[in-house]
């Protein structure tokens, strides 16, 4: 930690530091994330029937989210960069939205946790509907982003208390 502040990234005088985990055991690392994509029944028909004018829009979503974990230390300062040993992607109907349920899967055996890189695939696999789709639906919306589950580390396991989704 840091003197003054009490953060593990931020010095007294508030300069930058990238924790040092060298002394970290490695363990398998699990962290499990989610987003919602809200849009107009209409939308959402059309996305399911694949009829989309700029593609495939769930199979680019989930690439988009699988490179965007696997540059999350280029995104998030002070991040490291990790090998990762699985990442997934999984985008589901959700009829009472209307809308897309994202879930994103980060894997490493490693000495710091794979939660950002869970965050960063949910989030960025929602923004690539949000621009597939927004020439019909520019009301889309993205929300629930949170980190479901993580398990592994020093900190253990993290089930996140199920909520209702966000309108």
């Amino acid at each position: 930690m840091s003197g003054a502040t009490g953060l593990t990234h931020i010095g007294a005088q508030g300069e930058a530091h990238m924790v040092d985990v060298g002394a970290k055991a490695e363990t398998e690392r699990t962290a499990i994330a989610e987003g919602y994509v809200s849009m107009l029944r209409e939308t959402l028909a059309m996305i399911l029937a694949g009829n989309a004018k700029k593609g495939d829009v769930l199979g680019t979503a989930r690439i988009a989210g699988i490179m965007a974990a696997k540059k999350t230390h280029e995104l998030i300062p002070l991040c490291h960069p990790l090998l990762l040993t699985k990442v997934s992607v999984e985008i589901e109907p959700v009829e009472a939205l209307p809308g897309l349920k994202v879930t994103a899967l980060a894997r490493v055996t490693g000495k710091t946790g794979v939660e950002m890189e869970a965050l960063t695939a949910a989030s960025v696999a929602c923004l690539t509907i949000y621009d597939m789709a927004k020439a019909v639906d520019r009301a889309m919306t993205i929300s629930g982003i949170r980190l479901v589950e993580k398990t592994g580390g020093k900190s253990g396991t993290y089930v996140a208390v199920p909520a209702e989704r966000a309108r």
